[in-house]
């Protein structure tokens, strides 16, 4: 007989799930076990449910399939929400399997019982309790699908008397459905859009991550339109290489020549993107959106002509139905603008005298030049992110994830543990901040216990860098952003990494190309300077 941890570690192994994060804790000690037991997948123990959910939800990206956590009971659970949230937020299955009291003390506040149907009911697409064996097969079934179907959350809640329980005899192995079909354009709006397309004299192209499997697609219309393309940061991986039309980001990590193709234009081409700065979008301008999810149509600008369905196919029709344009005056502006913005950054990358900081330029461009043409690369949110919209060049194999939607702190360690399990040969570089880090610094330890060769660079300025100049910014004086840090490549070395300190300028580049040609994980703790704004 099979009981219900085991029929969950089979389904798991059988879906192709190759780990499960989280923290043991006695609910769940039965499905712990059955994971132990099945060749397929491996348990990794975290020192915070929160790395593990970031973990999970970075594997979940990386290969569409499920990302597994778990949370025992009550704070253990609660423990998972915030990386359960940027799941959600970055539309990545994920499947918390979540301990609970005994059925029989359910509801009687017995120490560390936590409602887990509302404590998840925002976050998760699904969320379910099972409190009989013959429900499990049916319950897994639908978290799954839902969090495959919708990419988010499904919660399974599993009372500690209820892992080691037999199933019914003829209980069904779980199988989850394929993703659906997309949807198909429809004519009438494909037909409007286009209309207003060729009416227009200079298009700009707004393109976000919905496009990245309609590479040729989106590049084959906008050459025919002679449109810049302004990426938001999730389509840099996929759509910066080898495109003469693009003009990088906008927004408060953008460029002057991104913001000028915007204003320049008299109609906007969003692509596969829900862009959420409205500040930064034209205004009183003719707006086409292509977005898969009718949800986001309008929600962030007006939008005339909204396409719903699939972006190639709706990309592959307006080139079947739009002339192309005259000229390319439009384009030239902005690519000239963007050619003269991305020498001075090379300039600011360069070495330069050495002084008490290092400049955050220098050490993310010699991350770019050292790093390998394959690496995921992971960022915390706030000025290590801008870095590296500004200096790593994604090529057309680099993977990049981040905290782009719900933009947690301390996303980019735990998200590079995530990766750096699924293939330990694959190069994977943690553009972490000071703050991020020192927040799950803990989690340097599962890298050690699990040998993961992750190259972890600190961009260390002693500050919350980003909330420094947002309170600069509105005249307040800098209050509660200092961090009082200690020597970050000592503590690496302390719980088993390689550390490495850096504090000038002209040690950067040899510094980081040592730790990436290290064999084992290390840690690079570089001083930056604090005063560096990334003003364009």
């Amino acid at each position: 007989m099979t009981t219900v941890a085991e029929h969950l570690a089979d389904a798991l192994a059988a879906h192709g799930v190759t780990h499960v994060w989280g923290v043991v804790g006695d609910a769940l000690n039965p499905v712990t076990d059955a994971i132990r037991r099945q060749d397929g997948l491996e348990w990794v123990g975290v020192r915070h449910e929160e790395a593990g959910a970031f973990a999970a939800g970075a594997q979940a990206q990386l290969t569409g399939r499920l990302g597994v956590c778990l949370g025992t009971v009550g704070p253990g659970s609660v423990h998972l929400l915030n990386g359960l949230y940027d799941a959600k937020k970055s539309h990545a299955p994920v499947l918390a399997v979540c301990g609970q009291v005994p059925r029989a003390d359910l509801g009687s506040d017995l120490f560390q019982e936590v409602d887990n149907q509302v404590l998840f009911a925002d976050v998760a697409e699904y969320v379910a309790t099972v409190t009989d064996p013959a429900q499990l097969a049916h319950v897994l079934e639908q978290a799954g699908n839902a969090a495959l179907s919708s990419g988010g959350v499904a919660v399974v809640t599993l009372p500690g008397d209820v892992g080691d329980l037999e199933l019914p005899e003829g209980t069904p192995p779980t199988r989850w459905a394929q993703r659906p079909a997309l949807p198909t354009p429809a004519e009438e709006a494909l037909a409007a859009a286009a209309t207003a397309i060729d009416a227009a004299s200079r298009v700009t192209m707004l393109v976000g991550v919905g496009a990245l499997d309609a590479r040729e697609d989106v590049l084959a219309l906008g050459r025919r339109l002679g449109a810049p393309m302004v990426l938001s940061l999730k389509a840099k991986e996929g759509l910066e290489h080898d495109n003469e039309l693009e003009v990088g980001q906008t927004g408060q990590l953008g460029n002057p020549a991104a913001a000028q193709a915007l204003t320049e234009c008299d109609l906007l081409l969003m692509v596969g993107t829900d862009f959420p700065y409205t500040d930064y979008l034209p205004h009183g301008t003719t707006t086409v959106q292509l977005d898969v999810r009718a949800a986001h149509v309008g929600r962030r600008t007006p939008v005339a002509h909204p396409v719903v369905g699939d972006a190639g196919a709706a990309l592959r029709a307006l080139l079947a139905r739009v002339e192309e344009k005259a000229g390319t005056a439009h384009l030239d502006r902005a690519r000239s603008s963007y050619d003269g913005w991305r020498e001075k950054q090379r300039a600011l990358g360069e070495p330069g005298a050495a002084g008490d900081r290092v400049r955050p330029e220098v050490l993310a461009a010699a991350i770019d030049r050292h790093a390998a043409g394959d690496a995921v690369m992971t960022t915390d949110t706030g000025m290590a992110t801008i870095w590296l919209s500004r200096h790593a060049s994604m090529g057309a194999r680099r993977r990049l994830l981040g905290s782009y939607n719900l933009g947690s702190m301390a996303n980019a360690m735990p998200q590079a543990i995530g990766a750096g399990a699924l293939d330990p040969d694959r190069q994977v570089v943690a553009w972490c901040g000071d703050g991020g880090l020192t927040m799950l610094l803990g989690d340097l330890l599962t890298i050690a216990e699990q040998g993961l060769p992750l190259k972890v660079v600190v961009f260390d300025n002693g500050r919350l860098g980003l909330v420094k100049i947002e309170q600069e910014e509105v005249d307040l004086p800098e209050h509660g952003t200092g961090l009082d840090n200690p020597d970050l490549a000592a503590v690496a070395r302390a719980v088993g990494l390689h550390g490495v300190r850096v504090t000038r300028d002209d040690e950067v580049d040899a510094a980081v190309r040592e730790a990436f040609a290290h064999p084992g994980p290390v840690l690079l703790d570089v001083l930056v300077d604090p005063e560096a704004t990334a003003e364009d």
